[in-house]
């Protein structure tokens, strides 16, 4: 699950607001069914932004656990501004976590560390309904890729008044991935998206869904997971 993501920190930019939600999402993807926990937050100040979120997965699937977090993942990401009218801002980031693979008695395995130095550059309509964020990257993933790099567009659209949200973000980046355990990577290059549709029939709720689409992310072939959600933004 990712982020809703920087492109929110220009707009809190603009109005001078912050953003903090929780989500919880019910994943209905083959062989899943379990529950994740999304908490996020943007803060701007004089000198940029920060955003950060967590993911907690409750598992009962093919992992096979059944009591307790099989996964707990974070990002945090600063971009950094000098004046209002910057249109370049150069950003920071660090991803990392831990994973269950089998069964409740399992050890911890750790999610190799990254580090993410780049630019984005931020578009967005008269009224800040349609908001677009592109970011080059720089990407170390710590033991595995030293000269990595990544692409991510994030996204935002509003529409209905704002009652109705739609909003995401899509990664490609180069890491290689030995799926086979031959010891050989059978891929360079992975993809992953998050589009995100809300209905918020207030200021604070809102339920909708998510749909993570994928490539070489889990396994050598492309993926559709869809979940369930409600959010509670602060």
């Amino acid at each position: 699950m990712k982020k809703i993501l920087l492109i929110f920190a220009f707009v809190a930019t603009v109005l001078a607001t912050n953003a903090q939600n929780i989500q919880l999402h019910y994943d209905l993807g083959e062989g899943r069914k379990f529950f994740t926990t999304t908490v996020e937050m943007f803060k701007p100040d004089s000198w940029g932004s920060t955003f950060f979120f967590i993911d907690m997965d409750y598992s009962a699937d093919t992992r096979n656990i059944d009591n307790g977090i099989s996964l707990a993942y974070w990002e945090i990401a600063r971009a950094f501004k000098w004046n209002e009218t910057q249109k370049i801002m150069p950003r920071v980031e660090f991803n990392g976590g831990i994973l269950k693979l089998d069964g409740d008695n399992s050890p911890f395995i750790p999610i190799e560390n990254v580090w993410i130095a780049g630019l984005e550059r931020t578009w967005a309509s008269a009224d800040f309904s349609k908001i677009f964020t592109l970011q080059t990257n720089y990407k170390y993933i710590q033991e595995k890729e030293s000269a990595s790099f990544q692409l991510t567009g994030v996204w935002t659209v509003q529409m209905l008044e704002n009652k109705l949200t739609f909003t995401g973000f899509a990664d490609f980046w180069k890491e290689g991935m030995d799926w086979t355990f031959n010891g050989e990577d059978d891929t360079d290059f992975r993809f992953l998206t998050e589009p995100q549709l809300w209905y918020n029939p207030c200021k604070n709720f809102s339920f909708g869904t998510e749909i993570e689409l994928s490539n070489n992310f889990v396994g050598d072939e492309f993926a559709v997971k869809p979940t369930l959600a409600v959010k509670y933004t602060f």
